[in-house]
């Protein structure tokens, strides 16, 4: 269950038009061993924009709590 919720999130990152983070959610979801890059880009983007009042902020978080079952 867990492994869908993330595929979603990242299918939104990637869908997102956010360089920071479709690309590399894009390269993830392309089968790219990038893990390590792609959690520090949601790092970042939850740090300049995790408070905006966005629909992303939310997902930000949720990503980095499931992130350790990637």
């Amino acid at each position: 269950m867990e492994q869908y919720e993330i595929r979603e999130i990242l299918k939104r990152f990637s869908d997102s038009g956010w360089e920071l983070i479709s690309v590399p959610a894009s390269a993830y979801l392309s089968g790219e061993d990038c893990k390590d890059e792609l959690i520090e880009a949601v790092k970042q983007a939850d740090e300049e924009c995790g408070s905006c009042g966005c629909e992303y902020d939310a997902l930000y978080k949720r990503f980095l709590a499931l992130s350790s079952t990637l």
